[in-house]
């Protein structure tokens, strides 16, 4: 729950260049030219153990006829709703220019702490003219070089201690040993008729518990023997005269949801197949460490026979590869088809997250898994695999402890990781593993 953090500007003052200094990756495109972020990106980054979302904007740009440009307009819009925390990147080396100047009038109407990065900055000189910048009226500029890096220290401290005085504002009362279910997929899909599915009539089996403005809802599931938290995100943003951009608001709902789970429904829709924004989907899940489970909706309307849900699985997994051990459970949330299955489902799958094999049958395992399949040697060296054992983390995590961890090819380790999974139940669970010097 350590919240969202939105880099915006406009275009060409170097907002992708820190998102990749942040998040450790250069997965968002970054060119001279204006306006070449026009997908939205997501990250996590870390800095002073406090791990946050870091989402880079494009360039945003007014009154302008170019029909990108236009839709990046949108989308900035959009994350300055969600972002708990904004960054305003501007150029020293140009100054404040109209463009400028006309992004902060939109910024005034915005609610939330806003800090003015002064980039390009690689000189005294250059940083003592950032001041210029305080003439937005924002009280706290940095001056920085996102290339080398200097400066942006200080601005992530800024950014910490704002989002742990949000985190601390947003606490609610929960019960921390209940497993938290959220469900996130694409528009139109049915979680809310899933949700509706689960909750029934009889309101007096729920008790809702509000989070504040702007986070999820913790709903109480007691019935059928089950109890758990359902984290809903629905109905949080308030509706705006922007027409709201349905793909990216939908994973800004999803990665809103995530963070407040330990297992993510995943639900797709049948007649559409899973796309390549269902596979997004799955992957922010998988990064931030929580469990899975499949929802195939809709399946009353499938033309079906004897094998059908069968080869369907199939090529699912297929398409999810390498990460295939998860559960996929066939739905109708309209007829309430296999409903109950879902939430056993899922329980099992938080279960299995929690799963803890004590070091000495570990290690048992790995002498007999070693024995099937040695480990390839490099150079001509042998690569020793001493001892393992699972770590005392939230999620999964295993260590190795060898003579060259550098050197355990990929497929070894993948070798590893499918062993273990026929051995222990990690159904729908990510497994990490680390291999350590020794």
């Amino acid at each position: 729950m350590s919240g969202f953090l939105a880099i915006v500007g406009r275009p060409n003052v170097g907002k992708s260049t820190l998102y990749n200094r942040l998040v450790g990756a250069r997965d968002a495109i970054v060119d001279d030219q204006s306006g070449v972020t026009r997908d939205r990106h997501y990250g996590l980054a870390d800095w002073n153990g406090l791990e946050f979302t870091v989402i880079d904007t494009g360039g945003y740009v007014e009154k302008s006829d170019d029909v990108f440009e236009k839709e990046i307009k949108k989308q900035v819009l959009i994350a300055l709703q969600e972002a708990d925390v904004i960054i305003l990147m501007c150029d020293v080396r140009t100054g404040i220019t109209d463009q400028d100047q006309t992004f902060v009038d939109v910024l005034r109407g915005v609610n939330k702490p806003i800090l003015v990065a002064a980039n390009k900055a690689d000189n005294h000189n250059l940083s003592f003219q950032s001041a210029e910048f305080y003439n937005f009226g924002f009280p706290e500029v940095f001056p920085l070089s996102s290339v080398s890096g200097s400066g942006t220290g200080e601005l992530l401290d800024r950014v910490v201690e704002l989002l742990n005085e949000n985190g601390k504002s947003a606490t609610v009362t929960i019960d921390e040993s209940l497993p938290k279910f959220c469900v996130i997929g694409k528009p139109n899909v049915g979680k809310s008729t899933f949700i509706n599915a689960l909750l029934g009539e009889d309101r007096n089996i729920v008790a809702d518990i509000p989070g504040t403005t702007r986070d999820a809802n913790h709903t109480l599931y007691n019935k059928f023997g089950k109890t758990f938290y359902l984290i809903d995100t629905a109905g949080i943003r308030k509706k705006t005269n922007v027409h709201e951009d349905i793909e990216f608001y939908s994973v800004m709902r999803a990665i809103r949801a995530l963070e407040y789970s330990d297992i993510a429904y995943v639900m797709v829709d049948v007649n559409e197949g899973l796309s390549s924004q269902d596979l997004n989907i799955i992957s922010l899940a998988l990064n931030r460490k929580k469990g899975l489970v499949i929802l195939i909706n809709k399946w009353d309307k499938m033309e079906k026979e004897t094998n059908t849900m069968r080869d369907y699985a199939e090529l699912l997994r297929a398409k999810m590869a390498p990460f295939t051990d998860v559960p996929i459970i066939f739905i109708s949330a309209l007829e309430k088809t296999r409903i109950l299955q879902a939430l056993d489902k899922g329980i099992e799958v938080y279960e299995n997250m929690n799963r803890r094999i004590g070091t000495a049958e570990l290690n048992e395992w790995l002498a007999e898994t070693m024995k099937k399949h040695e480990v390839p040697s490099y150079g001509g060296r042998h690569i020793k695999i001493k001892y393992m054992t699972q770590l005392p983390t939230k999620t999964p995590v295993f260590a190795f402890f060898c003579n060259m961890p550098s050197m355990v090819k990929d497929s070894y380790r993948r070798y590893l990781e499918n062993e273990l999974r026929k051995s222990y139940n990690f159904e729908g669970v990510p497994v990490k593993f680390a291999f350590k010097k020794k």
